[in-house]
């Protein structure tokens, strides 16, 4: 399960996830082998053929993050919860680390840890947690091939690089998963 922060104004123009000019979203999962065949964000609805589910945690459309506020990361976190309990994922990859230090915060941890791409001490609903650098033209804290990196390494750990794959084998991203008693664990590295 892909999880973005919210919609740009292009993406809920549009209808489709990551759908800014700049974006380099889509480019990356093919390049990292997360799919099969570069796409654009226009076949934002194939990624389940692969396995894979995407939301974003903050339904309101934005220009950027700054306006969105602690309360609306709470909401939204809530209505992600469920979903990861309903669907049982076996990674969540949320796709910007500033969104998941601020989701850090809000849900009433002390101090956010020094967040780095790749996995996280935490699990939701069975799910590990997997940080990807935002893939947006804006974010200048990440170079393309270190993005490239985090890409390619999520889709080893979810199973192997699509690029070598065959036929109807598919990213297991939406494997189902033993709940975790139904509770969640988030805890700093």
């Amino acid at each position: 399960m892909l999880v973005g922060i919210n919609p740009g104004v292009i993406s809920a123009t549009t209808g489709h996830h990551f759908a800014g000019p700049t974006n380099r979203f889509w480019g990356l999962l093919y390049e990292g082998g997360i799919i099969p065949e570069p796409i654009t964000h226009e076949d934002d609805v194939r990624l389940p053929e692969w396995g894979i589910g995407m939301t974003n945690l903050v339904a309101r459309p934005t220009p950027g993050i700054d306006t969105l506020k602690p309360q609306e990361y709470l909401e939204g976190w809530k209505i992600l919860e469920k979903k990861i309990d309903r669907y049982r994922p076996a990674i969540v990859a949320f796709v910007g680390v500033t969104m998941y230090r601020a989701l850090w915060k809000v849900l009433g941890n002390a101090g956010a840890p020094a967040i780095k791409p790749g996995f996280q001490r935490a699990i939701v609903h069975g799910a590990r947690i997997f940080v990807l650098p935002n893939p947006s033209g804006r974010n200048a804290h990440f170079s393309y091939d270190q993005m490239l990196a985090s890409f390619t390494e999520l889709a080893r750990a979810a199973g192997g690089d699509h690029r070598l794959r065959s036929g109807r084998e598919v990213l297991a991203l939406c494997a189902g998963r033993e709940a975790n008693g139904g509770r969640l664990r988030m805890r700093a590295n």
